[in-house]
């Protein structure tokens, strides 16, 4: 698939001189082509057949391009749109590697070290597990929704590749970002006060909690944390800023979801899995109102 997108690109590029001014500015698309097409197009076809060597040339040289484009449009303020491409060309080429070379992506990675799943020590009040809770709620929202998007922000406008909204977006945005922040920290206190706990993976509650809006849906933190990206990209603008947040969710559900779930059948077995299998994970549902169990 890759390898055809890429085929399709670069007959783009040549018949369409929008698409070659779009993605490649002011470079020149023969000398460019030279090195891409049997680097990328020709490495991605060959790489489909399980072949170690042309995934490892692909993944390599579209992570390259991928870097100096992105110093190119920086600088000159074009070929913003070949940056996304190849970003997302290299984003796939490495996907593709690690198929080819272990079988499998390696989720498990994102797991280890400082975001290795542990539990709590425990504390003598729950008022510790929420003060703690709430200094890592500035944190992260601070760095998750206000460093990263403005970064992306920033970007977007000197790559020229934003989009309008409508003019309803911004209080729209507000809105949502305050629902969805009202149930973040509805779900961190319920969760710091009954699970002898943190939300944070590294200082995960010792108690299994349904309650609060943990009985109508098992990831309502994840929910608000999406939803809370989705509104800023509304408030400033930036359909880059909401396609992080469509990435980022993507990411937790496939990938770190799955070792979540798994790690919390280890202490809490056969409660765990029968509430997992009542309560849905992203969309609310009404389910019986039950008590946290150890």
């Amino acid at each position: 698939m890759q390898a055809i997108a890429g085929f399709c690109w670069w007959a783009a590029v040549f018949v369409s001189p929008a698409v070659c001014e779009a993605t490649l500015g002011n470079l020149d698309p023969v000398a460019v082509a030279g090195f891409d097409i049997p680097l990328f197009v020709m490495a991605s076809a060959v790489a489909a057949f399980g072949v170690r060597a042309a995934a490892v040339v692909s993944a390599g040289w579209t992570g390259v391009v991928a870097v100096a484009l992105a110093v190119y449009a920086t600088i000159t303020t074009e070929a913003g749109w070949g940056v996304l491409s190849m970003g997302a060309a290299t984003a796939g080429s490495l996907i593709a590697l690690c198929f080819v070379l272990l079988g499998r992506v390696p989720t498990a990675w994102i797991t280890r070290g400082p975001f290795a799943f542990r539990p709590a020590i425990n504390r003598p009040t729950p008022a510790t597990h929420v003060a703690s809770t709430f200094g890592q709620i500035v944190f992260f929202w601070g760095f998750f929704l206000v460093v990263i998007p403005f970064a992306i922000t920033v970007v977007e406008q000197r790559w020229a590749v934003a989009l309008p909204f409508p003019s309803c977006a911004g209080p729209v945005g507000v809105v949502v970002l305050v629902l969805a922040s009202g149930l973040g920290i509805w779900s961190a206190v319920v969760m710091s006060t009954l699970g002898d706990g943190t939300p944070l993976p590294a200082a995960m509650p010792n108690r299994l909690v349904i309650a609060g809006p943990y009985r109508w849906i098992r990831n309502p933190m994840a929910l608000a944390g999406i939803v809370q990206g989705a509104a800023v990209g509304l408030i400033v603008q930036s359909w880059l800023v909401i396609a992080y947040a469509v990435v980022g969710s993507l990411v937790w559900n496939y990938a770190v979801r799955p070792h979540e779930e798994s790690d919390l059948e280890v202490p809490f077995g056969e409660k765990f899995q029968q509430y997992r299998d009542t309560v849905r994970c992203w969309i609310p549902q009404i389910a019986k109102p039950q008590r946290s169990r150890r």
